[in-house]
Formats: C-alpha cells, structure tokens, sequence
C-alpha cells in the first residue's frame, strides 16, 4: 500500500506555493488504460489560495507524472508561487515502482530544484538545487534512510490489493517510508469514517476518509515548529475515491487544521475513466 506525500501537508507549502502540491500523474511511453482529469484548489481558513490540475494516466508497464500549481486569490496578491515536478516509473506486478522524481518550487525569488533517482526503491542518487545551507541540527540522512522508500508523487496514492471492496476500512490501513530529497519521513493511514463527496464536475459518490500521521526519521530540524506539528498532529485526514478500472484510490481532499485556519486541497473537478483493457493494476 501507498499513501500520499507528507511533503503536500506542509502548511508551509500550501501557503507558499498553493496548488503546487497538486500532483499530476501522467503516463510517458505505455498505452494509457486508465485515466484522471482533474482540477483542486487550496484554501487556508475558507480564503482561496492556489489552484492546480491532476491527469493520472497508467499503462500496463509504465507510468509517469509532471505536475505545476500556483498561488490564486488574495494569496497572489501578497506572495507569488508555483511549483512543478515530474516523475517516471514502472507497473511492476500492479505495484507502482517509481525510477525518477524531479519537482521544483519558486516563492516570491527564492527557486528549488529537486532530483531522486531511484532503483527497485532505492534511491541511487539525489540533489537539491541550490544546495540548502548545513545545519548541525539537521538530523543526518543516511544511507539506510534511502532505502525501501517511495517518491513523494509515487506514494499520493493507495493501491488495494486483491479482490475485494475497494472503499473498506482496511484499505485506510498501511504506513509508507518516502524519501522526498531532503527528508525521510513515514505516513500512516488508519480508518475514520466513510462520507459522500461531490466535484462540480465529475465524481460524485462515497470517499474513504483516512486519518494520515507523520513520523520524521531524518533529514529535518527537531526544534523546527512545523516538524513538530505535523508529528503530534492528530486531526489530518485525506478522502480518497477509486480510479476508474484499477484499485488505486486516488485523493480527492485534504484536510490539515492549523493555527491559521483549516487548510484544504479539495477537488473541483474530478473526471476519471478506463478503456476496455484495464491498467495492471489489480
């Protein structure tokens, strides 16, 4: 099982780059066999603060992903930001393997640039650009840390394995290792409830709400306060809904309480199908 990036919980981020934590996943070199379209905004306190886009695409063999965001609403006015970011990889016995991670972000005139590549879940190298001043209180990655770890895009989504119903309690249940360049951090999913969603275009129907909790292993500051937040956070949720002809559910909201308000990624627009043949993915 994988579940969604911690780095699209950063309060931070959502206020810095709005949408940019929208991920879109977009298949390179397979024949597509399933297919999202979709488009989210992000508040802060119910004030609109960035607008993205979603396309997943998965082939029998391959998929891939390039996404981009950026402030909206009265956020714009104060702080411009975007963001975008790609990755490419493999369906490997329906599990999605990625191979290459690269995301940037742009606040106001600061610009981040990101690379992971990665092999059967190690990472074989990484960099940031420009490179982040040292820290001694930055808890070191090791090498032990880049093993049997996902990308942050590779790991936005749940993947049901078997045969039975998608939308179950025990698809909200799993943890994930994700290495996203500078922090290797664990997430953990545990059943809340079931609720009814509905985008103004597209997708209306149940969504399998998960509690999520952040675990910081290396690469972070402890004294750092959003570090410390999210790790004693326990009010995170995330509603997924399934992804037409695989058991892969996908995030249709995101919701962080904060000090500032509740932060929100919700979908606008959520249009998914499957052609006859169906993504490897079961």
């Amino acid at each position: 099982m994988t579940i969604i990036s911690a780095s699209s919980f950063l309060p931070r981020r959502l206020v810095a780059a709005g949408a940019a934590v929208v991920v879109l996943l977009v298949a390179q070199d397979a024949q597509a066999q399933s297919r999202l379209d979709a488009q989210y905004t992000a508040s802060l306190a119910g004030i609109p603060v960035g607008k993205g886009t979603w396309a997943i695409e998965i082939g029998d063999e391959q998929y891939g992903a390039s996404a981009q965001g950026g402030t909206a609403g009265l956020l714009k006015s104060f702080s411009q930001g975007s963001g975008s970011g790609s990755v490419q990889g493999r369906v490997v016995n329906g599990v999605l393997v990625g191979q290459s991670y690269q995301a940037s972000t742009t606040a106001g005139k600061k610009s981040e640039q990101i690379r992971i590549n990665l092999q059967n879940g190690n990472v074989k190298d990484f960099a940031i650009e420009p490179a982040p001043p040292v820290d001694p209180d930055r808890i070191p990655v090791t090498d032990a840390h880049k093993r049997g770890v996902l990308d942050p895009m590779t790991a936005s989504l749940v993947r049901v394995p078997g045969n039975g119903e998608l939308l179950s309690p025990d698809s909200c249940r799993g943890a994930a290792p994700v290495f996203d360049g500078r922090m290797r951090y664990e997430l953990k999913l545990d059943y809340k409830r079931m609720e009814n969603v509905k985008a103004d275009k597209g997708y209306r129907g149940p969504a399998l709400v998960c509690a999520v909790y952040f675990t910081p292993v290396a690469g972070y500051i402890p004294d750092r306060p959003v570090v410390k937040y999210l790790a004693q956070a326990r009010n995170m949720e995330i509603f997924f809904v399934p992804l037409a002809g695989t058991r892969i559910l996908v995030p249709f909201r995101v919701v962080i309480p904060t000090s500032f308000g509740t932060a929100m990624l919700e979908a606008t627009s959520f249009i998914t199908q499957a052609s006859p043949h169906v993504a490897k993915t079961q």
